[in-house]
């Protein structure tokens, strides 16, 4: 089995890990319903190409019946995960084109009846879980396992899997799955003619050869991807860094697409949503433009003035202080209520690993 390694950390740290990986999970959801928005708006220009360029899953095909039951109708539960494709542009960065794919990002966004507020529970990575018995892309079948680093789950077994894993930790029912691969933002950011950060500190990754001093600038497609995935010369040079990097980058994007007033330009609309889809894999039910535009008009209430973000309650693993387990009785408290969509207890958003 595959291992995915993550950087060690002290526990003195974990609190800033934490308060940054909040703030990058909420700009992420706000940025993947933007990109919804952006392809639905555009499905009546190059309807058919746009189509073409999502991937889908078909989930109740992968999973099988071994899935949750759906207890309140109205409610909405989506599984996001942003993927750092290991081949490509993104293997460029790491010095070399490595086969596979890690998941960095994965929070469960529950809608609840209504449709006009959110609550994002991230997952954190590094979680030691209980793996399910996984097909796989070429039809084999993965065998169960425990105690597996969560974010190795999509390495091995692929989005599907995840869904699964997450369906059997919760017992709630996921109901979409929405895919981005971070590579895709390079042809996005061009398509925007460049996004615009301002930094506080400077970048000198040696190692991947990016430089970037205090100050700001006007990044094109290429840049913006060395500047989210860079970590090495940047502050401590761990993943601390590059969350908030991605946090700055993703919001730089979202005021860009602003500002450029894209809605009220069909052509512009047209090539912002063609890079935009291009990095999307949902399951089978949103994989068209007009799924995705339901989607989107049916959560027009959700913004991040309206979302919650939440850490799945965690400890310290007693064998390996570098990961963390799933929290009880609080996580048990935090999946009821989502799968009941009721308020959340605030005893069920505390974390021991954190000290809260």
């Amino acid at each position: 089995m595959t291992e995915v390694t993550t950087p060690r950390r002290t526990r003195g740290r974990t609190p800033r890990r934490t308060s940054r990986g909040k703030r990058a999970f909420r700009v992420i959801a706000v940025s993947l319903l933007a990109l919804l928005l952006l392809a639905g708006g555009a499905a009546w220009w190059g309807y058919s190409h746009l189509n073409g360029n999502i991937d889908s899953v078909d989930l109740d095909q992968a999973i099988g019946d071994n899935r949750p039951q759906k207890v309140v109708a109205g409610a909405q539960n989506v599984l996001v995960l942003g993927s750092d494709s290991r081949a490509g542009a993104n293997g460029e960065l790491d010095h070399g084109d490595v086969s596979g794919a890690r998941s960095d990002t994965a929070m469960l966004l529950h809608i609840p009846e209504g449709h006009s507020k959110a609550t994002a529970v991230s997952i954190p990575r590094d979680t030691l879980v209980d793996r399910p018995e996984c097909r796989k892309k070429d039809g084999s079948t993965l065998p169960s396992a425990k105690r597996v680093m969560f974010n190795s789950i999509y390495t091995v077994a692929g989005p599907a899997c995840v869904v699964n894993a997450v369906e059997q930790m919760s017992a709630i029912r996921v109901d979409h799955l929405v895919e981005v691969d971070f590579s895709g933002f390079k042809e996005l950011v061009d398509a925007l003619g460049g996004v615009t950060v301002t930094l506080d500190k400077p970048i000198h990754d040696t190692k991947g050869g990016f430089t970037l001093e205090p100050g700001t600038h006007r990044l094109n497609g290429t840049d913006s991807l060395k500047f989210v995935r860079t970590r090495y010369g940047y502050r401590d040079g761990s993943d601390l860094g590059r969350i908030g990097l991605q946090q700055q980058f993703l919001l730089a994007m979202l005021t860009e697409v602003k500002n450029q007033d894209a809605m009220g330009n069909p052509a512009r609309l047209y090539k912002l949503a063609d890079a935009g889809t291009k990095s999307l894999t949902t399951d089978s039910d949103l994989a068209s433009l007009t799924a995705l535009a339901d989607f989107a008009k049916s959560m027009k209430g959700v913004d991040a003035n309206t979302m919650e973000t939440i850490m799945m309650p965690v400890a310290y693993d007693k064998v390996d202080p570098n990961r963390v387990i799933v929290a009880q009785p609080q996580a048990g408290q935090l999946w009821e209520a989502i799968r009941n969509d009721q308020k959340i207890p605030a005893a069920a958003k505390k974390s021991p690993a954190i000290g809260g």
